[in-house]
């Protein structure tokens, strides 16, 4: 079985669409390769993400069965690009030169980088080793496990507007685990950012919370926001503490025993 995907050769979406079907096999012929399939589409986004100057791509046809692959033919377009490139994708994609790697004052070696969605399960495991009062200063109330739904929001995110730096070590195993988080959600004039931070309950005192502020205060400000608010409890002195280091103002909400804080970028 060989299917072209070429929209102008099979006709309207539907037509398209029956094509995609006949990928599961039919009568004798075999399921088609999906998996070969897929990596090559994320190829070309990934060629369309790398050489922005590319205006246009145009395969036709590419081919699929249940060897792999083929394109018969290809042609491409460049043009000189113009405006911001930031702007060209509809969706920001990871934004891999963001990832930095440091050594904790332990002599713990980290690596800090933008959350991914298949970071869920660790993260899972990540908050299973903050202490009750650690998940009480976070979420402003003891919480039970998070479902998928709320777990899928703190870690599919759109990177254009929210952005979340996770610390990752490895355990005595070697295996990899998260040791903290720092998150931004930017309004959409990007004037504000609201940010929260948690580091795992075991790991406090060896400089992580202040290297994920830090690098996170630089990526706002790198970004032109213009500040960045949040709330504390009251009687979270820790944060407080470290908060005034940074130069954050606080105000105290009227029947609330919660700080209002903010620093302009």
């Amino acid at each position: 079985m060989a299917i072209s995907l070429n929209e102008s050769e099979t006709g309207d979406k539907g037509e398209v669409f029956r094509d995609v079907q006949l990928l599961a096999g039919y009568r004798d012929r075999p399921a088609a390769d999906v998996d070969r399939l897929s990596l090559a589409l994320m190829q070309i986004a990934q060629i369309a993400i790398d050489i922005p100057e590319i205006a246009e791509l145009d395969i036709n046809p590419l081919l699929v069965d249940e060897h792999g692959v083929l394109a018969l033919d290809a042609r491409i377009r460049v043009a000189p690009l113009q405006g911001d490139p930031s702007r060209r994708l509809a969706i920001r994609p990871y934004p891999k030169d963001l990832e930095e790697h440091f050594t904790l004052e332990n002599g713990k070696s980290v690596l800090m980088r933008p959350i991914r969605p298949e970071d869920e399960a660790d993260h899972y495991a990540f908050l299973t080793r903050l202490t009750p009062e650690d998940v009480r200063f976070r979420f402003f109330g003891l919480v039970g496990e998070l479902p998928h739904s709320q777990m899928a929001r703190l870690t599919q995110i759109d990177y254009d507007r929210d952005m979340a730096f996770i610390a990752r070590g490895t355990d005595e195993e070697g295996k990899a685990e998260t040791l903290g988080v720092v998150r931004t959600v930017t309004d959409a004039e990007n004037e504000t950012a609201e940010f929260a931070i948690v580091i795992r309950s075991d790991l406090k005192g060896h400089g992580l919370g202040w290297k994920l502020f830090e690098k996170m205060v630089a990526y706002c400000r790198k970004r032109g926001t213009r500040e960045m608010v949040g709330q504390v409890l009251s009687d979270n002195t820790t944060m407080l503490k470290f908060i005034d280091q940074w130069g954050f103002e606080r105000h105290k909400m009227p029947d609330e025993p919660i700080y209002e804080v903010r620093m302009v970028l």
